[in-house]
């Protein structure tokens, strides 16, 4: 087995399987509809990783049929599939594989306790604020941990917890926090 090239068959073998398994991919994708792809949540991540996977090895790999490929597509699509439809239609079950987004700073205020929890450090706190435009923790208002993972920005109109709570979102309850800089709402 030469380590740069082996032959035209494991080539010509990659290029039909890697179409046929795109293909084949796109069409499933296409029936189970936006929701598969998208990211609300740690488990639609971890389904989307998996796709990635399970295409790369039936492209890569000789010991994986182009069978065995797409029933694993179809098999993790539907999984999906029946794992969103549960989560829309029974709450315990959407408590289950899905956490809540959690308030990790609010009002010049970073939540300690919540950062802890989450494992979120003030650094990164302060460059999500960065990525969004936000020169100063001042100009944010609140900054959430969603259920994904990713960090929103709320830059106005955001006043109370309670809103927050209204909106869903998590507080950390007794949250030490630490005052950030003097607090100045822009007009």
């Amino acid at each position: 087995m030469n380590m740069f090239f082996d032959g035209w068959t494991p080539v010509v073998r990659t290029l039909v399987i890697g179409t046929l398994s795109y293909v084949a991919l796109i069409l499933l994708l296409r029936a189970s509809g936006k929701r598969t792809l998208s990211k609300m949540n740690a488990f639609d991540f971890v389904v989307t990783i998996a796709l990635g996977s399970t295409l790369a090895s039936t492209l890569t790999s000789q010991s994986v049929s182009l069978v065995q490929g797409a029933t694993a597509l179809t098999l993790l699509i539907l999984l999906q599939l029946v794992s969103t439809w549960l989560a829309v239609r029974y709450d315990w079950y959407s408590q289950l594989i899905k956490s809540e987004p959690t308030l990790l700073f609010f009002q010049g205020r970073y939540l300690h306790d919540a950062m802890k929890k989450q494992r979120v450090t003030q650094a990164e706190i302060l460059a999500a604020m960065r990525q969004h435009g936000a020169a100063a923790p001042e100009d944010v208002d609140a900054v959430i941990i969603e259920t994904e993972g990713s960090l929103s920005i709320i830059r106005d109109g955001i006043g109370s917890v309670e809103e927050m709570r209204r909106l869903g979102v998590e507080e950390s309850g007794g949250a030490r926090s630490e005052k950030g800089s003097q607090r100045t709402r822009r007009t």
